[in-house]
């Protein structure tokens, strides 16, 4: 019995998403024309290996063994086809990257076009996500992510700052009326903005001086998701509605300008900077292979 390789890598890609729209856009087909891939093989097969309803779309016991046998077939040949791409002259193809809405806004537009002005016949894809995620079931080939959030079993190299500090600030307005603080746990009597991540949590704002470590979780009037409406609080800071602690490189040019004064700044902690992170396969893909040796031997990033 023999399968058409489309229909079968349309199959894994809507499986391992959970649904026909998130397995075309992780996929780049068609919510339609995977659908039909997927009728395709189930006819041919005989047997039925998604169940589907209106609200979700979930392996049969049956195509939970097909993927798990699937996926790393399906991986090899994608591996032998990159193996010809090494015979070309330039390295050429998609690079699809997920990562933080932070490093798509302070690392990658110091690396992004030097590499594509490098690699002119790669495609780079990004996917702005500030929720921990598996970057393969996300059709993903890399991501970037912090040392704590880090997938196991994933090779994992720097890329950007080596260091990098939060800052916290508030406009001189806010202050003025306000008072400024001279100890972390003054925020408790502020009006803090604050972000909240797609899992629900709500970090604690982290401070630290000679050694020691004050955590607060103050209140205030503004939480955003993290992310993707992090600009709206660090607007609300400027016009003076609040508090706000972020990445020191994010705020910069706002402290540097005048509308934001900083807060506290003997106590901004410093942490480590991020990591591209991949799957430890015998042969990467040759966009991937490309922009890790380009980040290796660039050494972007203080």
């Amino acid at each position: 019995m023999t399968a058409d390789l489309g229909d079968l890598s349309a199959f894994v890609a809507v499986a391992r998403a959970g649904g026909f729209r998130d397995g075309a856009r992780a996929s780049g087909s068609s919510a339609s024309g995977l659908s039909e891939a997927v009728r395709r093989l189930e006819m041919r097969l005989g047997v039925r290996l998604l169940n589907r309803t209106t609200r979700s779309v979930a392996a049969t016991e049956a195509g939970m063994q097909l993927l798990e046998r699937l996926t790393p077939a399906l991986e090899e040949v994608e591996a032998a086809l990159d193996v010809v791409n090494g015979f070309r002259d330039r390295p050429a193809g998609t690079l699809r990257l997920n990562v933080p809405v932070s490093a798509a806004r302070l690392v990658l537009p110091r690396i992004v076009p030097p590499f594509l002005a490098a690699y002119p016949d790669i495609r780079l894809e990004v996917v702005g996500e500030d929720g921990f995620v598996d970057v393969l079931a996300a059709g993903c080939d890399a991501g970037i992510r912090y040392d704590d959030r880090l997938e196991q079993d994933m090779i994992a190299v720097p890329i950007g700052p080596r260091e990098q500090r939060f800052a916290t600030a508030a406009s001189p307005a806010y202050l003025d009326r306000r008072g400024r603080p001279e100890h972390p746990r003054d925020l408790l009597n502020h009006a803090c903005l604050r972000g909240r991540f797609a899992s629900g949590a709500m970090t604690a704002w982290e401070f630290e001086r000679n050694g020691e470590i004050v955590r607060v979780d103050p209140s205030g009037p503004l939480i955003v998701r993290a992310g993707a409406a992090t600009d709206l609080a660090v607007g609300a800071a400027i016009a003076g509605t609040g508090i706000i602690t972020l990445f020191e490189d994010w705020l910069r040019p706002h402290i540097d300008g005048g509308t934001l004064e900083p807060v506290l700044e003997s106590w901004w902690q410093t942490f480590s900077g991020p990591f591209l992170y991949y799957p430890g396969r015998r042969y990467l893909p040759a966009p991937l292979r490309a922009f890790v040796d380009f980040i290796d031997t660039s050494r972007v990033g203080p």
